[in-house]
């Protein structure tokens, strides 16, 4: 029996593939056998039911927590593929069109990369048949299979003329980190899973922003469910003042584990995003920066997973995942059940006000108009100022951002006591916006200001 890895993911539903013939019962007990031993070696938590009499893997599990489960050979793989956003097709990300599937990106060295497939082809048929009208998931459906096998898609292309390509499906992994510069130099990563490589990607987004011009950076977890520890710890590593991953509580004592050193940091006033989707290594990483002061949490609290699953094989080449600990951050404040409660709570997208937050500092010796603005309008929006400004404001230096997005194209003027911003195109219902008002050296004005608006429904 070897235990190999640490995981932090949701709990998937598989279906037992069951034996059959009568040397099965047989295997089936050696394994029931060995479960038991395991178990009570190791497991971490209440059992609900009389374990020594237990006859069957499936009455084994169902005392134990929801955390704890059974996987053959297959299912295991299959788990593992998932926290690792893998699968096997022909290696693009898909939306629904009226015509087909659009193609929104083609995955690097897949078998829609080898053909020259381009992202905004439409698929049209696949094998011969019309897809038109199809949802994602019958075309995921016939898109997906086994390694090395192949499928025939026909593609309408840009200029209308269409061709049809044989392609080898092949085991890929969809993007886990997407990274963006927003307006005023702040960075954006988001993180989908915690994948073995993720601290990784993470690192190499967080750099390649910097040479951008980053100087300030979100990251965010929301809708992440966990996955590897080892990269929790290493995610850690690259904040300056987190030392501590987490403290790891299990049957025989309390340990503390550090933080894996990085060479790369992000700065101090990183802001992080998380949501009541954000579940156990996303709750770990958050209480272990929030606890050493080393991030700022937005969002909602978070699920609430501070349990902890091994994985240990066991003779057949199956495994068990069985809870055998709980974490939490430096300052042992509990997360199982509970959950991780941000520094600042929002109600709206937590992107809106870490981004709002983020220029407010950069733009620290501006000043703040009014109050937030409530706005309806999409087509126009009006701001009220002080009179003393109204013949100071230099054309040009009114400027639109979308907060969580960039600058919006805008035009703009002075009526009254009043800038009336007209946007090029109408304004997106409930997203937030910022307007700045940006002093000029060869005018009267001498300061900054700025306005926070919400456009609602």
């Amino acid at each position: 029996m070897k235990k190999l890895i640490w995981s932090f993911v949701f709990m998937l539903s598989f279906l037992l593939l069951p034996f059959t013939a009568t040397h099965a019962a047989s295997h089936e007990q050696q394994l029931v056998k060995e479960i038991k031993e395991v178990i009570n070696n190791t497991y971490v938590g209440t059992i609900d039911g009389d374990l020594k009499s237990a006859t069957s893997i499936s009455e084994i599990i169902s005392m134990l927590d929801p955390y704890s489960t059974y996987f053959t050979e297959q299912e295991f793989e299959d788990y593992m593929n998932s926290i690792n956003l893998a699968t096997i097709g022909i290696g693009v990300v898909i939306e629904e069109h009226k015509d087909g599937i659009l193609i929104k990106d083609v995955i690097e060295g897949s078998g829609a990369f080898e053909a020259d497939v381009q992202a905004g082809d439409i698929i049209i048929a696949i094998n011969g048949k019309s897809i038109a009208g199809s949802s994602i998931q019958e075309a995921s459906s016939l898109l997906l299979g086994n390694e090395d096998t192949q499928v025939k898609i026909t593609l309408k292309h840009n200029d209308e003329t269409t061709s049809t390509k044989t392609i080898t499906r092949k085991k890929f992994a969809l993007p886990n980190v997407q990274s963006e510069l927003l307006f005023g130099n702040v960075g954006y990563i988001a993180m989908t899973s915690f994948s073995e490589d993720g601290a990784q990607l993470v690192k190499k987004a967080l750099l390649d922003l910097r040479q951008r011009g980053a100087t300030s950076f979100i990251l965010d977890l929301q809708n992440n469910g966990g996955g590897y520890v080892t990269t929790a710890e290493e995610l850690t590593g690259l904040f300056p003042s987190a030392k501590v991953a987490y403290l790891l509580e299990e049957a025989h004592g309390i340990y503390t584990i550090p933080a894996a050193h990085q060479d790369a940091k992000f700065p101090t006033n990183t802001r992080i995003l998380v949501n009541r989707y954000s579940a156990s290594a996303s709750e770990m990483l958050a209480a272990s920066l929030q606890d050493q002061k080393a991030a700022i949490l937005y969002g909602e609290t978070t699920y609430g997973k501070g349990a902890m699953q091994g994985f240990y094989t066991l003779q057949d080449g199956s495994y068990l995942k069985l809870t055998v600990g709980k974490f939490t951050g430096p300052d042992q404040k509990t997360i199982h059940e509970v959950g991780v409660k941000p520094n600042i709570q929002t109600t709206a997208a937590p992107i809106f006000q870490a981004h709002f937050d983020a220029l407010k500092e950069q733009y620290s010796k501006y000043k703040k108009l009014s109050n937030v603005k409530n706005s309806t309008n999409t087509q126009k929006l009006t701001i009220k100022i002080p009179a003393s400004l109204t013949s100071q404001i230099a054309k040009g230096h009114i400027q639109l951002v979308a907060l969580g997005a960039n600058e919006v194209s805008a035009s703009a003027k002075v009526t009254g006591n009043s800038i009336i911003v007209t946007p090029t195109n109408p304004l997106s219902l409930d997203q937030e916006y910022m307007l700045f008002i940006h002093p000029n050296a060869h005018s009267k004005v001498q300061k900054g200001y700025y306005q926070h608006i919400k456009i609602t429904s």
